[in-house]
C-alpha cells in the first residue's frame, strides 16, 4: 500500500503536512500506523503536485524514499497553493518501480493518486482496459494497476463526466471485475477534492474553507474524522459531502 494526502482551501504551503507535522507524510514513509497488512514502509518513490495559478498542475516526483530527497523540504516551503496532492509509494510485489509509477498522476488540469491494489492484476482489468483508446494504453506512464486506473478515470473525465460520478462508477466496475481490491483514490482539479475509502483508511479534517484528506491523521489533535469504509467524500469551497458507495449500485444514500 501507499500513503497519500490532498488539500483544498486557502493557499498554504505543503511543507507542514509533508515534513513538519508530528505524523507527517515523511514519518508515514517509515513509521506508518495503519498499513493493514500492506507492507511496512513506503520507500518506493514519492510525488507532490500543486497549482501555481496555471490551469495545469506542477509536479515533482522521484523513484526514491522521501527521506532521501534534500531538495523537496525547501521547495515545499517555497510553495503556496490552494490545492495539492502528495503521495509516498509502497510498490506491490511484481509491479515495476520508477518515477512513472509514482503518484500523483496528471492529465490536463487533474491530479490523481491511488492507495491500494487491484486483485488479480493484470488479467482482472483486461476487459476494462481493452475499451480504452490504444494510444492511451501505449502512453501509460508505467505498466501498473494505478496507472491503468488513472487512464480509465481520465477517459471518463475527458468525456465530460462529473468527477464524483466518474470515480464512483469506476470503483463499482473495478470491484465487480476484481473483488477485494483496495481502491482509495484522491482526485483534484484545484476546485474540487475527492477522496474514497475502499478497504483502506482515509481521514478528513475540515477547518473553515480548508479541507485536508490523508491516509492517516497528521497529528493527535481533535478535528480528524475517519471516512467510513466504502464511502466517497467530496469537498468544494469548504463544503464537504459524504456519499456511501456500493458495488451493486453506483451510489446509495
Amino acid at each position: 500500500m501507499c500513503r497519500h494526502l490532498g488539500y483544498l482551501g486557502p493557499p498554504r504551503t505543503p511543507a507542514d503536512p509533508l515534513f513538519e507535522a508530528p505524523h507527517s507524510l515523511l514519518r508515514q514513509t517509515y513509521a506508518p500506523r495503519d498499513m493493514r497488512g500492506g507492507g511496512v514502509v513506503n520507500a518506493d518513490g514519492f510525488g507532490l503536485g500543486w497549482y501555481d495559478g496555471e490551469p495545469e498542475p506542477v509536479r515533482y516526483r522521484r523513484p526514491a524514499p522521501l527521506w532521501s530527497d534534500a531538495d523537496l523540504p525547501r521547495l515545499a516551503r517555497s510553495v503556496r497553493s490552494g490545492a495539492f496532492v502528495a503521495a509516498v509509494r509502497n510498490g506491490t510485489t511484481g509491479m515495476p518501480s520508477g518515477e512513472g509509477a509514482c503518484a500523483p498522476f496528471t492529465g490536463g488540469r487533474w491530479l490523481f493518486s491511488h492507495n491500494g491494489l487491484v486483485r488479480g492484476w493484470p488479467d482482472s482489468l483486461a476487459e476494462l482496459a481493452g475499451k480504452l483508446p490504444v494510444t492511451d494504453l501505449m502512453t501509460l506512464p508505467a505498466p501498473t494497476d494505478s496507472a491503468v486506473l488513472w487512464a480509465l478515470l481520465l477517459d471518463r473525465l475527458r468525456a465530460g463526466e462529473e468527477p464524483a460520478a466518474a470515480v464512483t462508477d469506476l470503483i463499482t466496475r473495478v470491484e465487480r471485475a476484481a473483488p477485494g481490491s483496495r481502491l482509495n483514490f484522491l482526485l483534484t482539479d484545484g476546485t474540487v477534492l475527492i477522496g474514497t475509502a475502499w478497504t483502506h483508511s482515509l481521514w478528513a479534517r475540515v477547518e473553515g474553507e480548508a479541507v485536508l484528506f490523508a491516509s492517516e491523521p497528521l497529528d493527535d489533535a481533535p478535528g480528524w474524522s475517519e471516512v467510513p469504509d466504502r464511502h466517497l467524500v467530496a469537498a468544494r469551497h469548504g463544503a464537504v459531502e459524504l456519499v456511501a458507495l456500493n458495488a451493486d449500485r453506483s451510489v446509495v444514500s
